[in-house]
């Protein structure tokens, strides 16, 4: 961490407040190198990993210069995934709860256009958004960007690799030319540059190093010798460090698929997450995930790109990743904040040249012993339930906590994280008090009415 405090810069008061409600007080390297000139109006290119701090730099930027008085769309930004634009939208609203009336609309594939197009028509003062959405309310009319004064392309290098290029261009074509652009990403090859070269004017560059401690991060590499045995290595891995929460990278969407299966059948809490599954379960499996009521997720790069999920104890590479600035990526996922954590790398023989590419050092260890598998399973220690009524129904966490906890409920200690969206809840709670939560929920009242409610 950098030792610059956010009391450093210009910011407004009701900002620098809210950052240290947050306990954001001390600014991250990529935060205190791209502040000021963001600040200032300049264009910026900003080179870096998930996990370091920039969405809050780019977010703090763009509430500096709103203003809620005008009520039309003054910021644009653009990310690769839904995940990602949910969790930047709720980083701008968490940095911005005290502006008053400031609103922050998501346009994402993969949800109901009808209801986004209803909200468009109430107004909002920052979009954010995956580009074909965009895009597509754009071509309806539902959409008008005149007064965007300020663009961001988080991840732009995913978003290119995904294809989104003709969609980026049409979304530029209907912008102002008199605005600043802001872009991030975690690599700037040929196609990143030849797009900032286009649509930037005299931008400044920053670029930071690792955003993770490697001292925090004990890597292992095992050698298989098919699928069959990396399936073995990883339920032995899993029985020997007993994660909380694990994140095993597979290279296709049927890998997913396989291992999540595979793991199930040998009584693992795994749950697989791609970009075929229909949204609504992708949501459920984050949020489950996020809540410590599954062990295992099971992704694809580009379904686990962007997501931001701290306390990973283990990061398992299923199959070696394509490249070094992917294989840095997720292993980057654990060890974070401080906390220490494991990454492991299954290889074939074949495949040992791609992996000395990725760690030259390497050591080619022995597998965990054999004698585990006969070990008792762990097993989530939370499990989450699911609430038929969110925003739409003015429920709010407390709400929760009080139908949960009241007239004899549950311990408040026994309650997890509660997450609330526009027309669903989720909330973790402990295991052991599941039934009864279940049923203080389903039989009790909030807000003066009953909702539906059940496990995940």
């Amino acid at each position: 961490m950098s030792g610059t405090a956010f009391t450093a810069l210009d910011l407004h008061s009701a900002l620098l407040k809210n950052l240290e409600v947050l306990g954001y007080l001390s600014m991250t390297p990529i935060q205190s190198r791209s502040l000021p000139p963001m600040l200032d109006g300049r264009d910026l290119i900003g080179q870096a990993k998930t996990g370091s701090g920039k969405t809050a730099a780019f977010g703090l930027a763009l509430l500096q210069k709103l203003d809620v008085r005008r009520f039309h769309i003054q910021s644009l930004v653009l990310c690769p995934t839904r995940e990602l634009a949910d969790q930047v939208a709720a980083e701008i609203r968490r940095l911005g709860q005290q502006m008053p009336n400031m609103k922050v609309l998501t346009l994402c594939g993969g949800a109901p256009i009808g209801p986004q197009i209803g909200s468009l028509e109430h107004g909002a003062h920052i979009i954010v958004g995956t580009p074909g959405r965009v895009e597509d309310h754009l071509r309806r009319g539902t959409l008008s960007l005149p007064g965007v004064s300020t663009l961001v392309l988080d991840e732009a290098d995913r978003m290119l690799e995904m294809g989104f290029q003709e969609s980026l261009e049409a979304i530029f074509a209907q912008l102002p030319s008199q605005r600043q652009t802001l872009m991030f990403s975690a690599t700037f090859g040929r196609e990143v540059k030849a797009t900032a070269e286009r649509i930037m004017q005299d931008p400044v560059f920053v670029e930071v190093g690792e955003a993770h401690d490697k001292s925090s991060i004990d890597e292992h590499f095992y050698r298989v010798a098919d699928d069959g045995e990396r399936l073995t290595v990883l339920r032995l891995l899993l029985q020997q460090v007993r994660p909380a929460s694990a994140l095993v990278f597979c290279a296709t969407r049927r890998d997913v698929d396989e291992v999540a299966a595979g793991l199930r059948r040998h009584d693992f809490s795994a749950l697989p997450l791609h970009g075929d599954m229909d949204q609504k379960d992708r949501d459920r499996t984050l949020v489950r995930f996020a809540n410590n009521s599954v062990s295992v997720l099971v992704a694809s790069d580009v379904a686990a790109r962007g997501l931001d999920i701290g306390g990973l104890d283990l990061v398992v590479n299923y199959h070696v990743a394509r490249d070094p600035d992917t294989h840095l990526h997720r292993v980057g996922r654990t060890g974070r904040a401080g906390a220490s954590g494991m990454a492991c790398t299954l290889f074939e023989g074949r495949e040992e040249q791609r992996v000395r590419r990725l760690a030259p050092d390497f050591v080619d260890e022995a597998w965990p012993p054999m004698a585990l598998l006969e070990a008792k399973t762990p097993w989530p220690e939370m499990v989450t339930l699911q609430v038929d009524g969110g925003k739409r129904q003015k429920l709010r966490p407390g709400d929760i906590v009080g139908a949960l906890t009241g007239d004899g409920g549950i311990p408040g200690e026994r309650i997890g994280k509660i997450l609330v969206t526009d027309v669903r809840a989720y909330v973790a709670v402990g295991h052991d008090v599941a039934r009864a939560a279940l049923k203080q929920l389903g039989e009790g009242r909030m807000k003066g009415r009953s909702f539906r409610v059940r496990q995940l």
